[in-house]
């Protein structure tokens, strides 16, 4: 049995971000600072999916424009992860973006991926 307070292995405290997100954060401040990006906020916003089973997405970010966006950052995809985002996106009137990372070798830069 697991003793209280120990977390599942690869996991961070909430509101902790890992090495890709936080990466991801400096690529949000440089759109902030080129007028691409209003606002955002890591872990900002949390969607009900059905009883007892929610999703939050890495980050809310609020476009200059106006459009509120729910970004999940990724290295690496698991089924779970990418079934959660496509029901979000079904439920919720947002656009969902999927961003992974590329490898350093091939360039680096992020995918990103709407649903």
């Amino acid at each position: 049995m697991m003793a209280r307070g120990l977390q599942a292995l690869g996991r961070l405290k909430v509101g902790a971000m890992n090495q890709t997100e936080a990466a991801y954060a400096r690529t949000l401040e440089l759109r902030k600072a080129a007028g691409e990006v209003a606002w955002y906020k890591f872990e900002g916003l949390k969607f009900r999916l059905a009883d007892n089973t929610f999703y939050t997405p890495d980050f809310a970010v609020l476009l200059a424009g106006g459009a509120l966006e729910a970004h999940e950052v990724k290295g690496h995809w698991q089924d779970d992860a990418r079934a959660k985002i496509k029901i979000a996106a079904d439920m919720y009137p947002l656009r969902f973006v999927a961003v992974q990372a590329l490898p350093k070798k091939a360039g680096g830069g992020w995918k990103m991926e709407e649903f």
